[in-house]
């Protein structure tokens, strides 16, 4: 379906309608972060920098920071720059195994942030700390059982993430329609679905399973504000079904673009490589040379399997007006007894 033919019956809806199922997107994950709609935007190495960021927070989203690529001083940067581009609520997501951490943490801190998205690592670490300097904390699980530790934590919120999701992946490898109902089942807070989504149909799927918001990456990751090379958002829109898979599994299950580098790996890995050569083989900076710096060849390409659903490049601004739009239509069918479809 057309973005133009989306917006367009979208905001030739009744009033009445539209104002009733907009009502329902107000819920406790729009209430924790202040924010119009349940969409974030995923923190992306090489991806998520100020630009994004804004532009998601003001599009009535929770745009994140991804501090994964960034050294200290730079996440700095980035955070004021961001503050100067929105007076809208946004965030930092941190992997916990960053070498920094510390140094990290004490500038989201000093620099008044008030959302932070932990990930890859204990959430029990900071999140008390977080918390007792005003901040709102959400992390990224892949199972059921790191979402119960998440609670026990003592978290704001989850984020559920399946294995369709580009990037680092959990070793389950459970997909999204099977993790959210799980979680969900097990754990009482605010629930955020990950992996997958990247259209207003699936956030209305992902909310029917249980989830009361979204994180997409893969979606945000191909737009005129992302700090992606334009050669790796460009191979991107023209990706099909397939193209992506879960690699580098001996190290940490990864999802990758197939290219010379992915056919590497695989072909070390089926000849029983240990971990110290695939380390190797990996070396430094493979994915700023891949998305940042656009070699397609020789570069570690990460991104989601709903790669497959985009061909185009918008503005964040048309990415949420879409997706909202999209999913109120196929909201107001479902209701009223007509086709989805």
């Amino acid at each position: 379906m057309k973005m133009k033919w989306i917006i367009t019956a979208y905001s030739k809806m009744k009033k009445n309608k539209t104002q009733k199922i907009l009502q329902l997107m107000s819920n406790r994950i729009t209430s924790l972060f202040n924010i119009k709609y349940p969409i974030i935007s995923g923190g992306m190495v090489w991806v998520s920098g100020w630009r994004l960021a804004s532009a998601v927070s003001n599009a009535g989203g929770l745009g994140l920071i991804g501090a994964g690529s960034m050294h200290p001083e730079t996440l700095r940067e980035h955070i004021r720059k961001c503050k100067a581009a929105t007076d809208k609520p946004f965030g930092v997501n941190v992997p916990l195994m960053y070498p920094q951490i510390e140094e990290i943490m004490e500038i989201i801190i000093a620099e008044g942030v008030k959302i932070v998205f932990t990930s890859a690592g204990n959430p029990k670490l900071w999140t008390k700390k977080l918390q007792e300097n005003g901040i709102k904390v959400a992390h990224v699980v892949s199972s059921a059982k790191f979402a119960l530790k998440c609670e026990e934590a003592g978290v704001d919120a989850i984020v559920a993430e399946g294995f369709e999701a580009g990037g680092h992946n959990g070793r389950e490898e459970t997909s999204t329609m099977v993790l959210i109902p799980h979680v969900r089942e097990c754990t009482s807070i605010p629930l955020i679905a990950a992996g997958g989504i990247a259209t207003g149909n699936a956030m209305l799927a992902a909310f029917a399973l249980g989830a009361e918001g979204t994180q997409m990456g893969t979606r945000f990751a191909l737009t005129q504000e992302s700090s992606a090379s334009q050669a790796f958002k460009d191979l991107c829109i023209g990706l099909k079904e397939g193209d992506t898979m879960l690699s580098l599994k001996k190290i940490s299950p990864t999802r990758l673009i197939k290219n010379e580098f992915y056919n590497q790996v695989q072909t070390a890995e089926d000849k029983g490589a240990s971990m110290e050569e695939i380390r190797e083989l990996l070396g430094r900076g493979r994915s700023k040379k891949g998305i940042f710096e656009g070699d397609l060849v020789n570069g570690e390409l990460e991104i989601g399997q709903a790669v497959s659903l985009i061909n185009d490049l918008p503005s964040v601004a048309n990415v949420v007006k879409h997706i909202i739009g999209e999913y109120n239509i196929r909201l107001e069918n479902f209701i009223s007894g007509k086709p989805m479809f």
